[in-house]
């Protein structure tokens, strides 16, 4: 098979004309689009029984949003977000440079699979087969996602920890500053006595 007409036919697969399109990028809006505003209800999913290939691991976002609809799709992404946005927060406040840039590498690894995984269910880029963190059924994803909340819970209470040593540090010199400045005082008063 030549390369160059493989490769067509997958950037083919990926337009907006829906006679070339593929089935599973079809199936996928196909389910999006069923879920409306509120969705089918939780297990309710019509398109993960028969119709969408790979739906606990590529296309798990379409059966989100059929069941969930616009709403829990929104509350999904909301949820990434803030997560994204708390896991940057621990990796800028780490003790020190390696942790933070070591904490910016998790998340935006994170970040950058959850959008690509949602541009391909919603025909935003083509089909690349990556799975949505936490949700797709698959092990080797979740095992090394987990691995990495795990570094990011060891640079958060690093980061804490090495907070309050410096907040010590800091009390300890404005207690050393006021003994010193509370024994200058009393010099000078005493010279101005005799």
């Amino acid at each position: 098979m030549d390369s160059i007409d493989y490769l067509q036919s997958r950037l083919d697969g990926w337009t907006q004309d829906l006679d070339r399109m593929t089935s599973q990028t079809k199936q996928s809006l196909y389910a999006i689009g069923s879920g409306g505003a509120t969705g089918l209800g939780l297990g309710n999913s019509i398109e993960k029984q028969l119709w969408l290939p790979e739906s606990t691991n590529d296309f798990i976002f379409s059966v989100v949003c059929e069941e969930l609809g616009f709403v829990g799709a929104v509350i999904v992404i909301v949820l990434f977000v803030l997560f994204l946005v708390q896991g940057f927060w621990i990796a800028f406040h780490a003790e020190n440079r390696f942790c933070t840039l070591v904490g910016i590498g998790i998340m935006a690894q994170i970040a950058w699979q959850v959008f690509c995984n949602i541009a391909v269910v919603t025909n935003t880029l083509p089909n690349t087969g990556i799975s949505l963190p936490f949700f797709s059924s698959g092990g080797t994803s979740l095992i090394l996602l987990l691995a990495e909340m795990g570094v990011m819970v060891n640079i958060g209470r690093n980061g804490e920890r090495a907070r309050l040593e410096r907040e010590e540090a800091h009390a300890e010199r404005e207690r050393q500053r006021t003994a010193k400045t509370i024994v200058l005082d009393t010099a000078r008063r005493a010279q101005t006595e005799s």
